[in-house]
């Protein structure tokens, strides 16, 4: 089945404080929105995302409208509004079930997210749910007025799941006024089963609630490395293109593409620190099409493809092996031009050079080596 993802993002949500709807305000160096936008998009189980916006998040609509991935849908009067908006923007989509989230959630993890969308191949509509272990009370004017048991008691998380189907014609059923899409799907007379939450996935609803989200995140981190290796022989020209900076030589490099063999090391690496191969698996020398490419061509799909996957570049090393031409110059040009293609800081680029003390192929000036090591931080 074709899962999809509903993140509702359409409330003000101002009890967070901080002058602006929580989805957009920024926890751990990014937004809660991103956050949560990301745990879905690194999951190849999920497939269209439906991303439910106020029509008053004009840069949110402008941002959000580039992504390819991505479909948004116009928010209601009401929660159940938007989701039924959201819903409706999964027309034609192919989904057959779908998972609905708080936009709210950022930490949200993907086993949760597999666990649900396992539940739904028993059945129609499955949610988390906490069992509640604490005492309840009730009061008044901060005063114990009494106990409530227990017993049976579950607090409810997001994501919920739903067969689409299902899930539809209880929303056209429904009078309003649900807490949650459980409840639209119950008084439908579905069964809903719970699958085990998880006492991180917090829903941010007070301010003091940012400062649990951040430390959640800050331990939930999970980092690859990546290594690549490239060599391109000399051959007739003028000039080499090194890390996507013209640097005037003897010679020129050969190859499929325009030989730059720095930013094919690079490229390499990120692709395997997403365990997805080499550039000739996404781009096979066999295709004519990629005979004499730029190749940040290459370096932007790698960099898209960790960002679709749930990463973001932490660093990169790239190292030159080559007795001529002298590297360091252009050094710089080469993190700045890098740096632009990965949209990351220069400064987390490094870009260095080194001989083989006259030993080997690059020592007889027959070519040039490169090696890169790269890290990604999930998100």
């Amino acid at each position: 089945m074709i899962t999809a993802a509903l993140l509702v993002a359409a409330g003000r949500g101002q009890r967070a404080g901080g002058g602006i709807p929580k989805q957009w305000r920024p926890l751990a160096g990014r937004r809660v929105a991103d956050w949560t936008l990301s745990r879905f998009r690194a999951l190849p189980e999920i497939g269209p995302i439906v991303l439910v916006l106020s029509p008053e998040d004009h840069d949110a609509w402008a941002e959000f409208s580039q992504d390819p991935r991505l479909i948004l849908a116009e928010g209601g009067s009401d929660r159940a509004g938007s989701v039924r908006n959201g819903l409706a923007a999964l027309e034609g989509s192919g989904a057959e079930t779908v998972l609905i989230h708080d936009i709210a959630r950022p930490c949200v993890s993907a086993r949760l997210i597999r666990d649900v969308i396992a539940a739904l191949d028993t059945s129609a509509a499955a949610a988390p749910g906490l069992a509640v272990t604490d005492a309840l009370w009730t009061g008044t004017e901060g005063r114990v007025t009494g106990v409530q048991d227990r017993s049976g008691l579950f607090a409810a998380q997001t994501p919920q799941g739903f067969h689409l189907d299902a899930i539809r014609a209880a929303h056209a059923a429904h009078p309003g006024g649900a807490a949650d899409d459980v409840e639209v799907v119950r008084a439908a007379g579905l069964n809903v089963a719970i699958v085990p939450g998880d006492p991180d996935n917090l829903k941010i609803t007070t301010p003091g609630d940012f400062a649990r989200a951040e430390r959640i995140l800050g331990q939930d981190m999970d980092i690859r490395l990546g290594n690549g290796y490239d060599v391109h022989r000399f051959g007739p020209g003028d000039h080499v293109t090194l890390c996507g900076v013209t640097v005037p030589h003897s010679h020129g490099l050969v190859g499929h593409s325009d030989a730059d063999v720095g930013m094919h090391a690079v490229t390499d690496a990120i692709y395997g620190a997403l365990a997805q191969g080499d550039i000739g698996r996404h781009f096979p020398p066999s295709d004519p099409q990629w005979k004499g490419a730029d190749s940040a061509i290459f370096l932007r799909h790698a960099g898209d493809l960790s960002r679709q996957m749930g990463y973001r570049i932490s660093n990169v090393d790239c190292t030159l092996v080559c007795e001529r031409p002298k590297i360091g110059p252009h050094a710089e040009a080469m993190a700045e031009a890098m740096a632009v293609i990965l949209q990351i800081p220069a400064d987390r680029i490094s870009v260095k050079a080194t001989t083989s003390e006259r030993l080997g192929f690059t020592g007889r000036e027959e070519g040039i080596a490169a090696l890169a090591t790269v890290a990604l931080i999930g998100e």
